[in-house]
């Protein structure tokens, strides 16, 4: 059992956001890349491509759900509205693995995890592919001004999102950090493709663990011009 384990941990080793972003920053600073880095970065690439295609059907748009935890939102969310294709995706395999036991547990057969990072994701979905609605429910806030640069939710990142956004579609955002919420506030209240329509209520409801520990939160609402 522990040779298996061992071997598990060896195809899938589980991915770490800080790390990978400050590898890929010294990358973009050096003038001689880490050729062994590019090559698994390449391999991922085409692997989480094909799982998606497989996962995805060719057309049609779905629920995304950035950061998808054990996914206890998703599932309920799924299970209410069964006829909607839904994708979690997280940075964690452990996560994505228990996220998708609930998944089979439920019988929800058009929901998905993915083990992913949401730029490499955007980046490798079908090229008709998109989105009808897109949560982000208390994301990393990377607290450390030195750290802001990994916050996901940056001008162009909204830009990407956005290419894979009808008219009319909605970003919800909810986070426990009142820095990073009025950042996020101002950043798509002044975005060219989305408009904020403040804290509105939301069409489905789950407190999520993170939720249910947090002393308060802020929600916002914003749709794709």
């Amino acid at each position: 059992m522990a040779k298996k384990t061992e071997e598990n941990q060896r195809r899938a080793p589980p991915l770490n956001l800080q790390s990978m972003t400050e590898a890929i920053d010294a990358e973009l600073d050096s003038n001689a890349p880490d050729p062994a880095y590019l090559a698994r970065m390449a391999e991922r690439r085409e692997s989480l491509r094909a799982e998606v295609a497989r996962l995805l059907p060719p057309r049609g748009h779905f629920v995304w759900e950035i950061g998808c935890g054990h996914g206890h939102f998703l599932t309920a969310y799924a299970e209410t509205h069964p006829e909607e294709h839904c994708v979690g995706i997280d940075i964690n395999l452990d996560r994505v693995r228990r996220a998708t036991k609930k998944r089979d547990r439920a019988g929800l057969h058009r929901l998905h995890f993915v083990r992913a990072e949401a730029r490499l994701f955007l980046e490798v979905l079908p090229p008709a592919a998109g989105f009808s609605a897109i949560y982000m429910l208390f994301p990393d806030p990377w607290p450390k001004k030195r750290h802001h640069k990994y916050r996901l939710l940056q001008a162009e990142f909204l830009h990407d999102i956005a290419q894979r956004a009808g008219q009319g579609t909605p970003l919800f955002f909810r986070t426990d950090h009142a820095p990073y919420f009025t950042e996020a506030e101002m950043l798509l209240r002044q975005h060219p493709d989305w408009r904020s329509v403040g804290d509105q209520p939301w069409p489905f409801e789950l407190a999520t663990v993170f939720q249910q520990k947090a002393p308060s939160f802020q929600s916002l609402v914003a749709v794709r011009r």
